[in-house]
């Protein structure tokens, strides 16, 4: 476990030195939100209509945006090459890279959603179920694109092949994210059907997607 979590602070320290990666996809997110009500008008029942799936659709963009980034820096100086021949199994480093994923873009991005969906008038009972939702759904859609990542490693110009790849596997947490903020409006319980889901989905992920990415892996380096 000291050479998971050191491999997981590794690619936190990475991504916040950087930057540009996490600025990108909270500028991508914050941009996509901001334009919208500019090219609709200024009806406010229709974007509180419309507020939860376009919060949403722009978050899984968002997300996208920095899966690319995943696998392709270790590749790029040699690292990855180390990792599948150090002590933890590509199991392990796939989740680790996940983890990471998900601490610098998903929870950003979560803490990003309520503030702008002050930008789409959404109705106040909806923010808290609209936090709930994304912190249970976001650890499935790092996990899933490390499996995409892993797969378009080696791939030149790869972001819109692993965009193809991706939003499919985003449907069933797209759709349900969408329904759990939806029914939040309704009754103080009729969320929890679509919020039982989309945990579902991310624990199936995060044991299932590992393996899937780990296995992309070794077939990439061979």
């Amino acid at each position: 476990m000291t050479s998971f979590w050191q491999l997981v602070c590794r690619d936190l320290r990475v991504a916040w030195t950087e930057g540009g990666t996490v600025g990108v996809a909270l500028g991508f997110y914050l941009v996509v939100v901001t334009l919208l009500p500019l090219g609709i008008g200024p009806d406010l029942n229709l974007l509180a209509r419309i507020a939860p799936g376009v919060l949403w659709v722009a978050l899984l963009l968002a997300a996208l945006l920095s899966l690319g980034r995943m696998f392709e820096t270790d590749l790029e100086d040699g690292s990855l090459e180390v990792l599948a021949t150090g002590p933890l199994p590509l199991e392990a480093v796939a989740a680790a890279k996940s983890l990471a994923h998900w601490l610098t873009t998903g929870v950003p991005l979560t803490v990003l959603a309520p503030l702008l969906g002050l930008l789409l008038d959404l109705p106040p009972e909806a923010y808290g179920v609209l936090i709930v939702s994304a912190l249970a759904s976001t650890p499935g859609i790092s996990c899933l694109g490390a499996v995409g990542a892993a797969l378009t490693v080696r791939t030149r110009r790869g972001g819109l092949l692993l965009a193809l790849l991706m939003l499919p596997l985003y449907v069933p947490t797209l759709i349900f994210a969408i329904e759990s903020v939806r029914s939040a409006t309704m009754g103080s319980e009729a969320f929890l059907p679509s919020f039982l889901i989309l945990c579902a989905i991310s624990l199936a992920s995060l044991v299932l997607a590992p393996l899937a990415a780990a296995a992309a892996l070794r077939f990439q380096l061979q």
